[in-house]
């Protein structure tokens, strides 16, 4: 793959959790919708995309949406491995998530530049983020691990972590998540449905994404 992207200043994790109250956890089956939907995404108010992958086109549509959309921030999601993360900063991602932590993928983050949220389900998991550098962390996941209640028994053994939830939020539930002092954004899905995507109905992702960024007013 060649890579002609220029990247921007550097970013920390913390940064890409307050850039907006939700970071659309996004699957891509086809590079020809990432451009458009980043546009789209972007038009409703959020910039910070995690692009999972977990599909064969994520790298491809990390690099055309790093290369075809400036004014987004484009991340990695789902990365498990250093290989992984070496990947995705040569398609251009400025950011990687990964659904649990391994020192081997934190310290590749670190050589390739990406702030990395690490996925933590347990207190054992933050402290092993913690050792190695890590306070911005992804809660994944979410729901099935504890939800509001197991971020709230965290506020007082990890009081210097903040937290993005990712894991069963949806819209119904996310100003729970983020009334909590510990939390600094959620993680969802529900921001780029499948059906809007495959059939091209970017009004609705941008309707979809300026409805995440009225959360945190609700939220405050």
């Amino acid at each position: 793959m060649a890579v002609t992207t220029q990247r921007a200043g550097p970013l920390s994790a913390l940064q890409v959790m307050q850039d907006a109250p939700v970071i659309p956890v996004i699957v891509l089956n086809d590079v020809r919708h990432a451009v458009a939907l980043a546009r789209a995404l972007v038009a409703g108010g959020i910039r910070m995309l995690e692009v999972t992958l977990r599909t064969p086109q994520a790298l491809a549509c990390i690099e055309a949406v790093a290369q075809g959309v400036p004014e987004a921030v484009v991340g990695a999601g789902t990365v498990r491995s250093a290989a992984d993360a070496q990947a995705s900063a040569l398609a251009g991602a400025r950011f990687a998530v990964s659904p649990g932590y391994t020192h081997a993928v934190g310290q590749a983050c670190r050589d390739a530049g990406l702030p990395l949220l690490p996925g933590v389900a347990s207190a054992s998991d933050i402290m092993r983020a913690q050792e190695d550098g890590w306070n911005a962390l992804k809660f994944f996941p979410a729901l099935q691990a504890g939800g509001t209640a197991m971020l709230k028994a965290w506020g007082g053994p990890f009081g210097d972590v903040r937290f993005c939830p990712t894991g069963g939020v949806t819209m119904a539930n996310a100003a729970e998540f983020l009334a909590l002092p510990n939390v600094a954004c959620v993680g969802g899905s529900w921001l780029t449905p499948l059906e809007p995507v495959a059939g091209g109905d970017w009004a609705r992702i941008t309707e979809l994404a300026r409805q995440a960024c009225q959360l945190a007013r609700r939220a405050a």
